[in-house]
């Protein structure tokens, strides 16, 4: 009940912004960060630390490879033949994405979706990737709230020391 009514909520707080501001707030991987932060948020995975940065790291990682290939998937796909530079750009993007997210100690596993929705050219205009990072942080901040008013130890950035990102 916890996750359903917090995931519920996440995005009708973030359906609401957009309502509010016209600019979209949605986008495919919050959702699995919702779950990630109110299923797991006492896992290491779920602090603000890693689901801020690995989310920033995605979008990154996504739009440099996107740039480098040039071609969204959507106009790969209705030329004749195959064009293999989305699927390049998905794949550096992602192999990218998750070493800087080991490297860094900032793993968030939707922060993989983020960066293929950038790196396949779905989203790629610099305003929305920011729109992206902002409701990433608006549902952290929810998350932070809602799992401390809880009684959860949900930590203010970082959580325990551990060998593991």
């Amino acid at each position: 009940m916890y996750v359903f009514v917090n995931g519920l909520v996440s995005v009708g707080l973030l359906a609401a912004l957009a309502v509010l501001t016209g600019v979209p707030f949605i986008f495919p991987s919050v959702g699995p960060t919702a779950y990630q932060l109110f299923f797991l948020p006492r896992s290491k995975t779920s602090t603000p630390h890693n689901t801020l940065l690995a989310h920033l790291i995605g979008l990154v990682c996504g739009y440099i490879a996107f740039r480098a290939s040039g071609v969204p998937v959507w106009t790969a796909m209705m030329k004749e033949g195959f064009d293999f530079r989305p699927v390049v750009a998905a794949s550096v993007s992602l192999a990218v994405t998750a070493a800087l997210m080991i490297l860094l100690h900032a793993s968030h596993p939707p922060a993989g979706a983020t960066t293929l929705i950038v790196s396949l050219g779905l989203i790629t205009n610099i305003t929305d990737l920011a729109v992206i990072e902002t409701a990433v942080l608006v549902i952290t901040a929810q998350a932070f709230c809602v799992n401390r008013l809880a009684g959860l130890p949900y930590p203010v950035w970082r959580g325990p020391s551990s060998s593991t990102g």
